[in-house]
């Protein structure tokens, strides 16, 4: 019977040499591996990595936005992946160069300054300029719904002040003034051999303060002395009225007034704002002062007249609403060569301080369109 031990023994006893050495081999070999494989590892960790070859870096920064520096950090410099700079690029120069100071792309704001002058509302046609006193100006839109100026102004000539409208070669136009009591005594034979056809003579006025009518002391004198010297005669009435109650009062004073002289010119009405000095019509609308107008002439056309609106340029396109006035004819006052009032107008007062031969002092100095004593 064996022992363990000795059981043992005869089994290694069994191994050959060569097994054994080449055992011994190879797990020398494998732990020699291991060694290497541990070493580099170690190394391999206290290196950064490796970067990619640069034609991968390439390929990335086409596709991954731009690293921004970190907050604290805005002074930094990227250098772009590609070592291009944006000047070498053509794209860049096909958008509009941008001002430091204002920040605005210079050639947006040239184009739009050029656009802006060739569609400036002074040359566009569609607007029209007012001057006011203290040289101030507003431009306003011309409807294009209401009846436009329709005169060619190249027919326009003035000879020795007076003026005179042309068609066709041929003179369509007639002369006249207006007058009241501060024209004093008017020869009316002398304006009669100067050129005057017709003239305007105020019948009287409403006080601007008192809102009393008065009667103007030279009118029944001078419808008798015009009327004698062969002219034409129109009227007009100073108006301060405030309601349609008063415009109605004041035109059938004017239709009192007349007696059996012969009106073949409009009889107007004129409303204006007292200079230097506060009126009683300062505080009506729009509205009112144009539905107190109408009144007026529809009271004068009732009794078989023409009815006129006098007024400035600002005064018809400012104070009253000349889209509801469009059946009356208007008498235009204003001083210039050439007028710029864009609607129709029948009468034009172009001048208030001339000087004309049958009158002392200043004279207002009229052109028509129209010749009246043939309607």
């Amino acid at each position: 019977m064996q022992l363990p031990d000795e059981e043992f023994e005869n089994e290694r006893s069994g191994l050959s040499i060569p097994m054994m050495t080449a055992i011994i081999f190879a797990t020398a070999v494998i732990l020699g591996i291991i060694i290497i494989v541990f070493l580099t590892n170690t190394s391999d960790t206290k290196k950064k990595p490796s970067l990619p070859p640069k034609s991968a870096l390439d390929s990335a920064a086409e596709l991954q936005s731009p690293i921004l520096p970190e907050h604290g950090e805005e002074d930094a410099q990227i250098e772009p992946a590609s070592g291009l700079h944006p000047d070498d690029l053509d794209f860049w120069d096909k958008y509009p160069a941008v001002e430091e100071s204002t920040g605005e792309a210079t050639e947006i704001v040239e184009e739009t300054s050029r656009e802006e002058e060739e569609n400036s509302i002074e040359t566009d046609g569609n607007h029209t300029c007012i001057t006011y006193e203290d040289g101030s100006t507003e431009w306003l839109l011309i409807s294009p719904y209401l009846p436009a100026n329709p005169y060619d102004f190249t027919g326009l000539v003035c000879q020795s002040g007076i003026m005179k409208y042309y068609e066709d070669g041929k003179k369509v136009s007639h002369f006249g003034v207006d007058i009241s009591k501060y024209q004093d005594y008017v020869d009316f034979g002398k304006l009669k051999k100067a050129g005057v056809e017709y003239v305007m003579i105020r019948v009287g006025a409403r006080g601007y303060g008192t809102g009393q009518l008065v009667m103007d002391e030279y009118f029944l004198d001078n419808c008798k002395r015009a009327t004698d010297a062969g002219l034409e005669i129109g009227l007009y009435f100073f108006s301060q009225a405030i309601s349609e109650e008063e415009a109605v009062e004041e035109a059938n004073m004017v239709l009192e007034s007349i007696g059996d002289y012969e009106v073949n010119y409009p009889i107007a009405f004129d409303m204006e704002y007292i200079k230097n000095d506060e009126s009683r019509i300062e505080q009506l609308t729009k509205t009112q002062k144009t539905d107190i107008a109408k009144k007026f002439m529809d009271t004068i056309k009732e009794a078989g007249y023409v009815p006129m609106l006098y007024g400035s340029k600002e005064w018809l396109l400012k104070q009253v609403d000349i889209s509801k006035l469009t059946a009356y004819d208007i008498w235009l006052s204003q001083n210039e060569d050439i007028p710029d009032y864009p609607y129709q107008f029948t009468m034009w007062q172009y001048d208030t301080q001339a000087m004309i031969d049958g009158i002392a002092g200043y004279a207002d100095l009229n052109i028509s369109f129209i010749d009246y004593s043939e309607k």
